[in-house]
């Protein structure tokens, strides 16, 4: 009877199978051609399944000429296609998508749908449309942030906390920081080649409990484009009124269906711009490859090389602001970077329900200055003493090199949709740092016309940085639409300091070592009412600890403790209209303790210091709306108050109660996005980007009145030729990118005047 049934049993399976063979196929991006990873095939008239992998390619069982096989990925539009050798399947994004596929909020692929957090991201297809010359135009579409732009790429960052220079930003190539932590520079995404951006990525709010110390206002990862399956090259040149003038250069294909490769790099330089002394070049260049080695196992490789050289005109004063006078008060102070990143990537699929990843790693950074933000005047005007024909200033240069391995695995279960993810770091980072005084010749009109190296060494010493992390994150379905999620992690910072310099230096910590360490969790539930409407709550903590720079540079005793914080957050999305509208919003509240504040100091130098507690709290909204077939509304907006309820600084001014500086109570991002379907390939954007009034200092004494800057950009492509015209701050406003206030006066980083940018591009294909 067994025998029987056995024999049973095979017929079946036989027949079914009757006449299937292996529908071979690859799934690629319309618009950029580049394969796409993860999408599901699915037989409908079988019960095969399978999802494509890092190629775009995918093998299932059906009947030829006769089964029909959906392609389904979140984000694109679905289609249905007859199964025949040999498919070459194109996917279009859609316009606006409601749930989409995300790597950042697990550090694994994830739908939208199911991550408790607030978290956006930026298409491929915007990121063509916008052609930024610089990151901040790109990530400024998000709601939440508040990019500055220092001029030449330089920055610094807003998100859910003011304008900030301080480590509480988490910066991510391909979900791995492209800094070590201990050495955060606020300028980091100097780094980054935007030639190189397929996709970014943004976490709001503290995300240490994945990703570890530094992502406390948010985490922004910034996802590599993909290659294309054949031969192809685009080749870009663009320049500006203001003499700015860049060359962009891609290049990518596939061979034997195995061997992926791609080169991105570009070439930029601003020559004899609007502000004196601002002139800066920089060449970014990725190279880069993956190898498919069978279908569950793929190996990647990749080399980004950066060189950076830029003037530093520094801010402009008040005076100078409102005149719109833009000379320089100095010639001598400048910026170079120099960057090397490495890795090869490992991924295993073991089978439809675990998955395995590690990434060898590193890096090798050096950064020289002499730096503007370091010119201090000798003489002290509120009290009548110094030199008024003397300054001083110093000569810095902050490298580190580091070794680093990240493991991860993850298992999926049918039982409640459960998923597990597990993980560690481990990252070696020696960093050197040497600083040289220097002193500064001023004449009588006020200009800093020279300068003096002197033999008296400020800093220099080694700092052997060790960060061992391990983290994990469980997911399950409590019951139909809700979905819980908690995830936890340990980090342990070791920082031995090794000093070169005597007792009676300027920084005279004696050697030693200090750790640090937390444990960092994090809770989140997800309710959904349907596919386009859900809801989410979580509650999670962040850990930084203090930066090696700040803990002992000019100090003899380490006196900087590690900053804690928690926030609590309530989120929704919905899409509704046929989703041809998206609104998504966030309400949070965040509260963070000993967080380390800048202190203006008698001689117009600052330090570094801890406060009390602060406060941080607002609501971030979000609308993209389909208004006509061809017109697209997107508003980003952000409304938030940022407080001290206990600070004193070291003058025994107690600021408890008072904003925080540089910190506006809203600001917005909107664009109107026109594409007409009567002249294909044509598209035009009318961006308004508006900054409400904040305080310019900690006394909350003196405000800037914000500004709102309108830009115009005009693009059009047909067949393999692109052309386009930007139009930027239309109306030519007078406004600050940031302002801020001292007992030395008022300093403005300057917005560029009305400025006219064109470009072309070819792709050879």
């Amino acid at each position: 009877m067994k025998d029987l049934f056995v024999l049973m049993v095979f017929l079946c399976l036989s027949l079914n199978s009757w006449g299937q063979t292996m529908i071979k196929g690859q799934v690629i991006d319309s618009e950029s051609s580049s394969p796409l990873p993860y999408v599901q095939i699915i037989n409908r008239n079988g019960l095969s399944y399978t999802q494509t992998n890092d190629l775009g390619q995918f093998e299932i069982s059906a009947k030829a000429e006769k089964d029909s096989l959906e392609i389904r990925l979140l984000g694109y539009t679905s289609l249905v296609v007859l199964a025949t050798e040999a498919l070459h399947i194109s996917l279009s994004a859609e316009a606006l998508a409601i749930d989409e596929l995300l790597v950042s909020a697990s550090r694994s692929v994830a739908s939208r749908s199911t991550s408790p957090v607030a978290i956006s991201s930026i298409s491929a297809q915007d990121i063509k449309q916008t052609k930024a010359t610089t990151i901040d135009q790109l990530v400024n579409q998000l709601a939440g942030v508040n990019m500055v732009d220092l001029g030449n790429e330089q920055h610094s960052m807003s998100i859910r906390r003011p304008v900030d220079y301080g480590a509480s930003y988490l910066y991510m190539e391909d979900g791995l920081p492209i800094r070590a932590s201990g050495v955060f520079n606020h300028n980091a995404l100097l780094e980054i080649n935007m030639a190189d951006v397929g996709r970014i990525e943004l976490i709001r709010g503290p995300a240490s409990s994945l990703y570890g110390s530094e992502a406390i206002g948010g985490a922004i990862n910034f996802i590599s484009s993909r290659g294309s399956l054949t031969p192809q090259a685009r080749l870009g040149i663009q320049g500006s009124s203001m003499g700015y003038a860049r060359a962009d250069l891609q290049a990518s294909s596939s061979f034997n269906k195995r061997l992926g490769i791609q080169l991105n790099g570009y070439y930029a330089q601003q020559r004899n711009g609007l502000l004196a002394h601002s002139d800066f070049y920089k060449m970014a260049l990725n190279i880069g490859g993956n190898y498919q080695l069978d279908d569950k196992t793929s190996l990647s490789a990749k080399l980004s090389i950066l060189d950076y050289h830029s003037e530093m005109r520094g801010s402009l004063d008040s005076t100078a602001f409102f005149s719109r006078s833009y000379d320089s008060d100095q010639t001598f102070t400048y910026r170079k970077v120099k960057s090397y990143r490495a890795r090869i990537d490992a991924k295993r699929q073991w089978n439809s329900h675990s998955f395995s990843k590690a990434i060898v790693y590193f890096r090798n950074n050096g950064i020289e200055q002499n730096p503007s933000y370091r010119v201090s005047d000798d003489y002290k005007p509120w009290s009548g003493q110094g030199d008024p024909l003397l300054a001083h200033g110093q000569i810095n240069d902050n490298s580190f090199i580091s070794w680093g391995l990240l493991g991860q695995h993850q298992e999926n279960w049918a039982w409640q949709n459960a998923q597990l993810i597990i993980g560690g770091q481990l990252d070696y980072s020696p960093n050197t740092y040497e600083a040289q005084y220097i002193q500064i010749q001023k004449t009588e009109e006020g200009l800093y016309n020279s300068y003096t190296t002197t033999d008296s060494s400020l800093a220099d010493y080694t700092a052997h940085l060790l960060n061992t992390a391990a983290y994990m994150q469980y997911q399950m379905d409590l019951f139909e639409g809700l979905k819980l999620t908690a995830a936890l992690r340990f980090d342990y910072f070791n920082y031995s300091f090794d000093n070169q310099l005597g007792a009676n230096a300027y920084t005279a910590v004696e050697d030693g070592s200090n750790s640090f360490y937390r444990l960092t969790p994090k809770l989140g539930l997800n309710y959904n009412f349907s596919k386009t409407k859900g809801i989410y709550l979580n509650y999670g903590q962040g850990f930084v600890p203090p930066q090696v720079s700040a803990l002992y540079v000019g100090q003899r005793i380490p006196m900087l403790d590690a900053v804690y914080y928690q926030n609590y957050e309530l989120g929704s999305y919905l899409g509704i209209w046929k989703n041809r509208l998206r609104i998504e919003l966030s309400a949070y509240y965040m509260s963070g303790e000993n967080e380390i504040i800048s202190v203006l100091q008698d001689d117009g130098t600052t330090i570094r210091q801890n406060a009390g507690g602060t406060v941080h709290y607002g609501l971030e909204y979000s609308l993209r709306i389909q208004l006509l077939k061809d017109l697209n509304l997107s508003v980003q907006a952000t409304n938030s108050i940022h407080r001290f309820t206990d600070f004193e600084d070291s003058r025994g001014n107690d600021f408890s109660g008072n904003d925080m500086p540089l910190a506006p109570k809203f600001f917005m991002n909107s664009m109107l996005s026109y594409q007409p379907s009567f002249a294909k390939g044509l598209s035009l954007r009318l961006e308004w980007r508006h900054l409400n009034k904040y305080y310019m200092d900690q006394a909350n004494s003196k405000e800037y009145n914000g500004f709102d800057c309108f830009n115009l950009r005009l693009g059009y492509q047909y067949k393999n030729l692109e052309v386009w015209a930007h139009l930027m701050n239309l109306s030519d406003e007078l406004y600050a990118t940031v302002a801020s206030a001292s007992l030395w006066g008022e300093s403005y980083s300057l917005g560029r005047p009305r400025y006219l940018q064109l470009g072309v591009a070819y792709t050879l294909k």
